[in-house]
């Protein structure tokens, strides 16, 4: 195993972040703000080991490429980079050196690529050979061993459209106004029932071989799996030494549009194998929200911790949003696509603070969070919120704390008067119903069952995965 330029540093000045679904869109944007703020405002001899992950070499290659050639520039020309290193003779490749771009492969509705994935990351090596053999502005790295992940950053998804519902549209609009209709649309048409065999290489006894909804395995359960399974990466020995880094951070990236106030017991069978996109998203947002719940407890210890990791302290896990942002993910073709952008401008212009549109500037909450110094997120119980993307009309990215139907901004009921002072109620979704004790001990409630289901179905499809080898 060759030796990497992070083994002899302190934990201090390395971070190590995994960022699925990442050759395009907000993936691709995380990853191009992660080196940005990295390289701006840590110290000048830390490096950043950046995870992309794809479906194919070829994507990861070219993520590579495309991540680099981004790094390159934004050495060349920051000015705040050079305005650090305090030298007239400033060399981008001071900073370009300091980043290290790697990359597996994973299809989330594959079980099998997701155990070879977390497999090669604990146990195996990665490389990231150079593509120009006269560029020595990356080191070449070949057969390296990953020590730990400070973070994962779940980005990766499907929607399961086919594109728009005109029927729904115009009355979209009419109803709600440009800016709900463009933040909190109904009008998108979705391909629901799709199924998956999350076991399709395997040979199978059964006269039937076992399914699980695309969108779902996709959007929550592939990630589900993905994480538990690098629970050794993402874990920290239990001690006290300043040494030791922080534990891991599970980031959970959801949607601003998730709409499913009545999230029921039923509704969970019906996810697992007919789920829409707004409803698995309903089901992050309630799984991450009360991960650090007494009531949830029993069951997200089963989940993240194993018996070869008892005296380990376990990752935590956040919650975040990229706003509205004009992706692939939504089917349209080119004239529609350069329509639909305009309206999001129009609509940012309007006042509206969820609209980011671009990738680069939906990736602002996840980034920041992955950023973020642990003490801090501790003292406002971080865990609790769901982080959002949010711009100004000139597009200036901030981070804001996002309501959540049954939740509320911060899993309390709080004053309208002081939450109009604190400016929480800007950008908030027209008719949303204010938080009462009631509906937040019926969201508690339903977060605890939804983890009592998801370690469930865990660990039956883990039996299964096992059984097949």
């Amino acid at each position: 195993m060759a030796p990497a330029p992070w083994d002899q540093l302190p934990s201090q000045d390395t971070l190590f972040v995994l960022v699925t679904g990442a050759n395009s869109g907000i993936g691709f944007g995380i990853c191009e703000r992660l080196i940005d703020e990295y390289l701006t405002t840590r110290s000048l001899s830390s490096h950043l080991v950046l995870i992309p992950t794809t479906r194919s070499v070829q994507k990861s290659q070219e993520t590579i490429n495309g991540l680099r050639a981004h790094a390159k520039k934004f050495a060349a020309t920051s000015k705040t980079l050079r305005s650090r290193a305090g030298d007239t003779n400033y060399d981008p490749k001071q900073a370009t050196r300091r980043i290290h771009i790697l990359s597996v492969q994973i299809d989330l509705c594959n079980l099998p690529t997701i155990s070879a994935a977390a497999n090669q990351l604990i146990s195996g090596t990665v490389s990231s050979p150079s593509t120009d053999d006269d560029d020595d502005a990356f080191i070449s790295l070949h057969d390296v061993h990953i020590p730990r992940l400070d973070s994962v950053i779940f980005n990766a998804g499907m929607g399961g459209w086919y594109g728009l519902d005109w029927s729904k549209v115009v009355h979209n609009f009419v109803t709600a106004g440009i800016v709900a209709a463009t933040t909190w649309p109904t009008f998108k048409g979705a391909t629901a029932g799709a199924v998956v065999n999350p076991l399709p290489s395997s040979s199978s006894k059964e006269k039937e071989p076992p399914v699980l909804g695309q969108v779902f395995c996709a959007n929550v359960f592939g990630h589900y799996l993905f994480a538990h399974k690098l629970l050794p990466l993402l874990s920290r020995p239990s001690s006290s030494s300043s040494e030791i880094p922080p534990p891991g951070r599970i980031i959970w990236e959801t949607s601003i549009e998730p709409d499913w106030p009545c999230l029921s017991l039923d509704d969970f069978q019906a996810i697992k194998t007919n789920a829409a996109y707004e409803s698995t998203k309903r089901l992050t947002d309630v799984l991450a929200l009360t991960s650090s719940l007494p009531a949830s407890t029993p069951y997200v210890e089963s989940y993240l911790n194993s018996e070869k990791q008892a005296t380990t302290t376990p990752p935590k896990i956040y919650l975040v949003h990229p706003g509205v942002v004009q992706t692939t993910l939504f089917p349209l073709n080119a004239f529609m696509y350069f329509w639909y952008t305009v309206v999001l401008y129009l609509t940012r212009l309007l006042g509206s603070p969820w609209h980011p549109i671009t990738g680069y500037n939906g990736a602002c909450a996840p980034a920041w969070l992955a950023l973020q110094e642990q003490a801090w997120l501790d003292s406002v119980d971080a865990d609790r919120i769901k982080w959002g993307s949010s711009t100004n009309v000139w597009g200036e990215c901030r981070v804001r704390k996002t309501e959540v139907d049954g939740w509320g901004w911060e899993g309390k009921v709080e004053d309208v008067k002081e939450l109009k002072r604190q400016g929480k109620l800007s950008g908030r979704k027209p008719g949303a119903t204010d938080l009462t004790e009631e509906r937040l001990v019926e969201f508690k409630s339903l977060g605890a069952e939804c983890w009592k289901r998801m370690e469930k179905l865990r660990e039956e499809w883990e039996a299964r995965t096992e059984g097949r080898k």
